[in-house]
């Protein structure tokens, strides 16, 4: 699916050498999200907003937490302390965001929609995936509609097939595809919920195509990789 249009920059690898040598990926996967979300401000209906949001390798510490908290003016009641925690669990943050999200601020601002490009330690290890599987799954539960663009070529754990198997019982084919890009649109019909899926096979030498952004209340616009990507390519003077 999707359309494929003439004059884009085709699709590079920027996780192993000659390009990953010159350039930084997190840098080109910044500017990238940024760009959309331009592309996507652009071309909302009124009352829509998309802002990018990207944070790398995120850690939480308790002592970093108690030293912002004081910086920031908050106040500790010294006559009371909580109590001890009744089970201590591990548990794994999602440590790489590079998303857009689109919020709908008619009647404050509300979660529409989700793009998120996928970055190597989203892929490195089963809770990492998990983590970035549970995510997704709460924006799609939500009713947001949802883009995955999976572009890294060091990992090849495939996130969409992760995804599907979360959210559905039913066996879906594989993505034969280990880059990819895939939509995704909560709906209900009569009383029964349904997720429509959307796949584009993306490859290296090759121009990327145009998916659906289906954000929630059933607005739909046509999210241009293609174009977004080429002037990355552009602006951050990528050979």
């Amino acid at each position: 699916m999707g359309r494929m249009s003439e004059g884009k920059s085709f699709l590079l690898d920027h996780f192993h050498p000659p390009l990953s040598l010159r350039r930084h990926w997190h840098s080109f996967h910044n500017a990238w999200a940024t760009y959309l979300a331009s592309d996507l401000n652009a071309r909302l209906p009124e009352g829509f907003f998309a802002e990018p949001n990207v944070q790398f390798g995120i850690e939480i510490d308790v002592a970093t937490f108690d030293e912002n908290a004081a910086v920031a003016g908050f106040s500790v009641d010294a006559t009371w302390s909580p109590p001890m925690p009744v089970l201590t669990l591990p548990f794994t943050a999602v440590t790489d965001r590079v998303e857009v999200l689109v919020y709908d601020s008619r009647e404050g601002p509300t979660l529409a929609g989700a793009i998120e490009l996928v970055s190597p330690a989203n892929k490195d290890r089963a809770a990492h995936r998990e983590a970035f599987v549970s995510k997704c799954q709460t924006y799609l539960q939500a009713g947001a509609g949802l883009v995955i663009v999976d572009v890294v070529t060091d990992r090849l754990a495939s996130l969409h097939d992760d995804l599907l198997k979360r959210v559905s019982a039913m066996a879906a084919k594989p993505a034969e595809a280990s880059l990819y890009a895939s939509a995704y649109r909560p709906v209900e019909r009569g009383e029964q919920s349904h997720l429509e899926v959307w796949l584009e096979e993306l490859g290296l030498g090759r121009a990327l195509g145009t998916v659906p952004l289906w954000l929630r209340g059933g607005v739909c616009l046509p999210l241009d990789l293609g174009t977004t990507y080429g002037r990355t390519c552009r602006e951050q003077r990528v050979p």
